[in-house]
C-alpha cells in the first residue's frame, strides 16, 4: 500500500496531516522546558522528512527573499564576536533551523488547515495548563495569578491570545461551521478563562486591540480596493491622533490603573533603561546571539537579583527591539525590524487590493498581534517558540506567488481553439 506525497505535502490535501503537526509543534513550543530534548527531535521529524518526500515543494527557492533569511544569518555571524561563542552558535543554529521549519509549514500548509491546528494547538495546551497547572506569587506587583504550566504568566497569557484569535479568524473570517465552529467556541471559552486568570495586562489588551482592528477589517469588506485604501489610511490617521491624545491626556496610566499596573509597567521601564544602557557598550554588532542572559555575568546576575529570578534564567528585557539591540546590535535589530515591517504592510497591502484574500485577512491579524507584543515581550527572538514559528510563516508567505484570484470575468479571447458542438461527431474511415 502506497501513501500519496500529496497527503503530507500539498496544500489543501494534506489537512488531517497538517493539523497535527501543527497542534504537535504548538505543544513542542509550549512545554520544551519540561519534556527536554526528546520533544525537540519529534519537532524536527515533524517537517524535515517532509524535505525527503519532494524537496523542490518544501524548499522552494528564495533566491528573490534571501530577506528572510537576512537576521537568522546575522545571529550566525554574530559567533565570531560573541561574549560566549558556544553558548551563540547553538543558539543560532537553532533559530536558523527553526525559520527552516517554519517556511517548510508555510509551502505545505493552507491558511485554514494553519488555523485548524492552531485552534487544537492552543486548545492542548491550554488543557494541559489547567491540568497540570499552579498559581505563583509575583513580588513585584504582589498578587498571585495562574501561570499555567508554564513558568511566566505571560506565556500563558500568549497562547490565550493565539487560541482567542484563532477561534476568531475560523468562524468570522474563513467561515469554519459544524465541528469546527464548536471547536473555536469551546476554545474561546477556554482562552477567556485562562487570559482572564493569568492576570497578564500585556495579553489582554493585546488581544482585544487585535480582535477589534479585525472586526474593523471585516467591515470594510464590502467597499471597493480603492476606497478601503481610502478609509484605513483615514482611519489609521485618526487612530494615531486618539493615541497620541490619550498619552498626554493621561488615557494610559487610566488603562493600566485598571489591571492594577502603574506607568513603570511592573518595573518595565527600568529594565528598559537597563537595556539600553547595556545596548550603548555594544551600539553595531552586541554582545552575541543569545550571549548576555549568561549565569556569572555580573550584569545579568545584578538584574536577576534585583527582580527576584531566583532560578537565574528565563529573564529578558521585555522589548523585543532593546534585547535584539543588546545581542545583535543595530545591524541585528535594523534586519529584524525591517522583516517585521515587511510582513505586516504585505498583508496589509495584499488585503486591502484583493477582492477577497482570507489569507491575509487572517496572516495581518497574526503579523498585528506579534508586532504590538514586540513592544513588551521577545516572542519573535527565540527558536522552538510559537511566536518566531508563526512570524517566518507570515513572513514566508509574502514570498509565495499565489495571490487570492480577482473575481472579475474573464476577456474575450479571439485566439480559442476551435471547439466542435455537442452533437459533433468524428468521422470514423472504413
Amino acid at each position: 500500500m502506497q501513501i500519496a506525497k500529496s497527503t503530507f505535502i500539498r496544500p489543501g490535501s494534506n489537512a488531517t496531516y497538517g493539523m497535527v503537526a501543527v497542534g504537535l509543534s504548538f505543544f513542542v513550543f509550549a512545554y520544551s522546558s519540561r519534556f527536554g530534548q526528546p520533544s525537540i527531535i519529534a519537532y524536527y521529524a515533524l517537517w524535515f522528512p517532509l524535505v525527503l518526500m519532494d524537496y523542490r515543494s518544501t524548499l522552494g527557492n528564495y533566491q528573490k527573499q534571501l530577506w528572510l533569511f537576512a537576521f537568522g544569518v546575522f545571529t550566525c555571524l554574530s559567533i565570531f564576536w560573541s561574549a560566549v561563542p558556544a553558548l551563540t552558535a547553538r543558539s543560532s543554529i537553532q533559530y536558523m533551523t527553526h525559520i527552516i521549519c517554519a517556511l517548510i509549514a508555510m509551502r505545505t500548509l493552507d491558511i485554514r488547515t494553519l488555523t485548524r491546528g492552531a485552534i487544537a494547538g492552543a486548545g492542548i495546551v491550554l488543557i494541559y495548563s489547567m491540568l497540570f497547572g499552579y498559581y505563583a506569587y509575583d513580588p513585584l506587583d504582589g498578587n498571585y495569578s495562574f501561570v499555567g504550566a508554564f513558568d511566566s504568566k505571560n506565556q500563558l497569557g500568549f497562547y490565550a491570545s493565539l487560541g482567542i484569535y484563532f477561534a476568531f479568524a475560523a468562524v468570522f473570517i474563513l467561515g469554519e461551521r459544524r465541528i469546527w465552529m464548536v471547536g473555536a467556541g469551546i476554545l474561546g471559552l477556554l482562552s477567556a478563562y485562562c487570559l482572564i486568570a493569568s492576570a497578564s495586562a500585556t495579553s489582554v489588551l493585546t488581544t482585544a486591540v487585535v480582535v477589534a482592528l479585525s472586526i474593523g477589517m471585516r467591515a470594510i469588506l464590502f467597499l471597493s480596493p480603492r476606497q478601503r485604501k481610502k478609509l484605513f489610511a483615514a482611519a489609521a490617521i485618526s487612530g494615531v491622533i486618539l493615541a497620541v491624545a490619550g498619552v498626554y491626556l493621561g488615557g494610559v496610566d487610566l488603562v493600566l490603573g485598571a489591571f492594577g499596573k502603574d506607568s513603570t509597567l511592573t518595573g518595565r521601564t527600568y529594565l528598559w533603561q537597563q537595556g539600553i544602557a547595556a545596548a550603548a557598550l555594544h551600539p553595531f554588532f552586541g554582545v552575541g546571539y543569545g550571549a548576555y542572559w549568561v549565569q556569572g555575568f555580573s550584569e545579568p546576575e545584578r538584574l536577576w537579583e534585583e527582580f527576584f529570578i531566583a532560578s537565574r534564567a528565563g529573564f529578558h528585557f521585555h522589548n523585543t527591539f532593546i534585547e535584539t539591540t543588546v545581542e545583535t546590535g543595530l545591524i541585528g535589530v535594523s534586519l529584524l525590524v525591517a522583516i517585521l515591517l515587511t510582513t505586516v504592510v504585505g498583508h496589509l497591502k495584499r488585503f486591502l487590493s484583493d477582492i477577497r484574500n482570507d489569507e491575509s485577512y487572517v496572516l495581518f491579524g497574526v503579523a498585528a498581534l506579534l508586532m504590538i507584543r514586540a513592544f513588551v515581550e521577545i516572542d519573535i527572538l527565540n527558536p522552538y517558540h510559537v511566536g518566531s514559528f508563526l512570524f517566518y510563516f507570515t513572513a514566508g508567505k509574502l514570498a509565495m506567488k499565489t495571490r487570492a484570484a480577482l473575481i472579475v470575468p474573464l476577456a474575450p479571447d479571439d485566439r480559442l481553439e476551435f471547439a466542435p458542438p455537442v452533437s459533433w461527431e468524428p468521422r470514423i474511415s472504413r
